[in-house]
């Protein structure tokens, strides 16, 4: 029987901070690539090492710019060409994942267009780490392991110990989540209903529960804006909470977000570093999701079941 191939590790230039951690917990070094800009903005990355016959794992966010996924997409090309034997993405953050649906006509679901071109590129598997929405796993005709940043979560929020600890959505579409993250660690939780005046503005945010001296834990996928998180903080400090914290997945944090959470009654906002910050903040607090990624890639290499770091689960 021949040996199986060699793993193979590669990283986009944007995500090279995490790829760095993520081949060190694996325990190999991260491979060699290099990315060629013309004059025009036109890019090239290439590998600078074999990797014919191997499995090639690729380690990139698709946050803006779009240069990023251009990398990506031109990245598996390559791969595919040089005769990689497997081409993995490890997509941490994906981009355009909240436009996984037509809510109004003429428009785009950039969430399947977005598969559709890492599946014509080549792309053979995809890992990423909590989607805006669990549909986007269909958009793909290949293996999508999707796994949660609970498995980092939950840990670091039980060594806080709160003692009168109650969880909480921002709105009515993360009402799973919280429910999800409150039965793993036996808890309740409460929702925010927000009204929308338009994409990127919050109206009215209403709190449904009681959370008159608890300590509140918000959790959410995406921090963007900080408009819906921080408006949701007020509203739950306002009903008498002792205090308010958040957990959210990928720190997106664009316009006037880091001064909404420095002006915000959040005692902390707890993220991961799926996307990196652009800007230092005494009130947010980064964990890794390297040892998660360097798991799954273990496991996905030897051909072991990684279900148990699919669902959110009691620790």
């Amino acid at each position: 029987m021949s040996p199986k191939p060699l793993v193979k590790i590669f990283s986009g230039r944007e995500s090279n901070y995490l790829a760095e951690k993520i081949a060190d917990s694996f325990g190999i070094a991260l491979g060699k690539t290099e990315v060629i800009e013309f004059s025009d903005g036109e890019i090239q990355p290439s590998f600078e090492e074999n990797i014919r016959g191997r499995d090639v794992f690729i380690i990139q966010s698709t946050f803006p710019p779009a240069d990023n996924f251009m990398e990506l997409l031109m990245m598996i090309d390559a791969a595919k060409r040089a005769s990689a034997r497997r081409i993995i993405a490890v997509i941490p953050y994906y981009g355009y994942g909240r436009q996984d649906r037509k809510d109004k006509p003429r428009v785009s679901v950039a969430a399947k267009l977005s598969a559709n071109l890492l599946s014509a590129a080549g792309l053979t598997r995809l890992i990423t780490i909590d989607l805006h929405a669990d549909q986007i796993q269909g958009f793909f005709d290949i293996p999508v392991d999707h796994v949660y940043a609970s498995n980092i979560f939950i840990p670091y929020l039980k060594k806080l110990k709160l003692p009168n600890l109650v969880l909480a959505s921002p709105d009515t579409g993360g009402t799973r989540r919280a429910a999800s993250y409150a039965k793993a660690i036996d808890t309740a939780f409460v929702i925010c209903y927000k009204h929308r005046t338009k994409p990127n503005e919050v109206g009215e945010i209403r709190l449904i529960g009681d959370v008159e001296g608890m300590d509140v834990v918000l959790v959410d996928d995406i921090i963007d804006t900080a408009g819906t998180i921080t408006r949701a903080a007020e509203v739950i400090m306002k009903e008498g909470a002792n205090s308010v914290r958040a957990f959210c997945t990928h720190p997106i944090l664009s316009g006037e977000a880091i001064n909404r959470i420095n002006e915000s009654a959040f005692t902390e906002i707890v993220v991961t570093d799926t996307i990196p910050l652009r800007n230092e903040c005494d009130k947010i607090t980064v964990l890794s999701t390297a040892d998660l990624f360097g798991e799954v890639i273990k496991r996905v290499q030897n051909y072991k079941s990684i279900s148990s770091l699919f669902n959110i689960k009691k620790k």
